[in-house]
Order: C-alpha cells, then structure tokens, then sequence
C-alpha cells in the first residue's frame, strides 16, 4: 500500500468488518485486523482516532453502525485518512467503494487499505477498479459453486448442514445426513404426543415447563415459536411415528 505522507498532524480512524459467515467459515478476526491496522498506524507514524468495528455485518451494503460511525467522524473533520485491512472490509461492491472515495475526499479524507495496488493517480485508480471487479467475480463465482453443490445434494436425497442440527438430531460424519441423538429424541417425541392429543402450542409449552424439560438453549421455558416450527416441520414426520 502507498504511504501517506504529508505535513501536518496525520490522524488516522482504523476500520475493521467481518460478516457471520465469514467468522463461521473462516474464523476472519476483528481482532487481527485491528492488530495488523495499529502495526501500519505506528509505522507510518499517524495518531489513531478511533478504532471503529462491525461485526456480524456484511459488506454487500452500505449500511452498518461502524461504517456509519466512520462517516460521521470524517464529516467532523480532521481525519487524514481511513484505514482498512483489505478493501472489500470497506464494502464488497466496487460502486460503494467509490461512493465512499469520493464522500471522504470532500472532507480532505483518503481511503486506504492495507492490500491496495495502485495509488491516487487515474491508472492506480484503474488498477485498483480491476482488482475490485475480479474479487467481484471471485465471490459471484464461490456463490454459484456453492449454489450448485447444494443443489445437487438435494437431487441426491442428502441434506444441506447449517451450523446446528435440528432440536433431536446430530449429523453424520459426512455432514450429509441426520442422526437422531437419543437423550433429545423422547422429549420431541413427548412434543409430537401433546400435539396429536389436540393441546395447541401454548398448552405444550406450559407442560414441559412444568415437567421441567429444559429447551434447546438449555433454559426452562421454550419458545412456542421454537414447538410450533417443531410440530409443523417435515423433519420430524419420518421419526415421529405420528404421521
């Protein structure tokens, strides 16, 4: 990346974004792109602001309380620059990249991060506009790849894993299948009973709050919402024996 160097005090305000999915899938640290932002910060010499986060946020839109946060302190002024580990932590979209270029630069504001390639002039703008849109393409292509596995383990009978199995179950090794997990299976078979004897939601609830059957977070009073997804879903139909 560039230096930014110049007369003056230079303030720096440090941003740092990772999405949900990228801190299940990978693990991308707040916390290490913060780190890695303060080393930058101090070798180039700049007082940091403020240390501004969002996490659980995607990069898809514009709209997110750090990045806010971020747009408000360089509309009070004196920030040199805004700094960022990787350019799409600023936004995934090259147009909101730029949007945010030219709102900073209004108020004498650069937008760095620490992987740019090219610097202020029209062909590092170009460069840098490329990388974007292949990064662009790198994501649409994942997204579709991601798609079509998934759809194909559909044809094929398998099921699609999220982070957490339903209430009752376990998945395989392979993650493709479940497995019912005994110590949870009496209890939605205790569920399934209730509702084939005609007791509505709220009457399963009360009653397995008083038989003291804990809910899948572990806390005593269950979400009817939670019962009524559970009685309604086809998961469940195959083991119930209620069908």
């Amino acid at each position: 990346m560039p230096s930014t160097n110049g007369h003056g005090p230079k303030r720096a305000v440090l941003y740092a974004r990772v999405s949900t999915d990228e801190q299940a899938r990978s693990g991308y640290s707040l916390a290490q792109q913060i780190e890695a932002l303060r080393a930058y910060a101090a070798s180039e010499g700049y007082e940091v602001l403020e240390e501004v986060q969002d996490a659980g946020q995607s990069g898809a839109s514009l709209e997110r309380p750090g990045m806010d946060r971020v747009r408000d302190l360089v509309a009070g002024g004196g920030v040199s620059v805004v700094l960022a580990q990787d350019r799409d932590r600023f936004a995934r979209e090259p147009a909101y990249h730029y949007l945010l270029r030219k709102e900073f630069e209004e108020h004498a504001t650069k937008l760095r991060a620490l992987n740019d390639r090219g610097d202020d002039s029209p062909e590092g703008e170009l460069t840098d506009g490329v990388l974007d849109q292949l990064a662009k393409y790198e994501r649409a292509k994942f997204t579709e790849r991601s798609r079509r596995g998934k759809l194909q383990k559909a044809h094929q009978g398998k099921i699609i894993a999220t982070s957490k199995p339903p209430y009752g179950f376990r998945y395989n090794e392979a993650r493709d299948a479940l497995v019912i997990h005994e110590p949870e299976r009496q209890v939605v078979e205790r569920i399934f009973r209730l509702a084939a004897d005609g007791h509505g939601t709220k009457a399963i609830q009360t009653r397995l709050y008083r038989e003291g059957i804990s809910s899948p977070t572990g806390k005593e009073l269950w979400h009817r919402p939670v019962v009524k997804r559970m009685v309604l879903s086809d998961t469940y139909k195959p083991h119930s024996g209620l069908q």
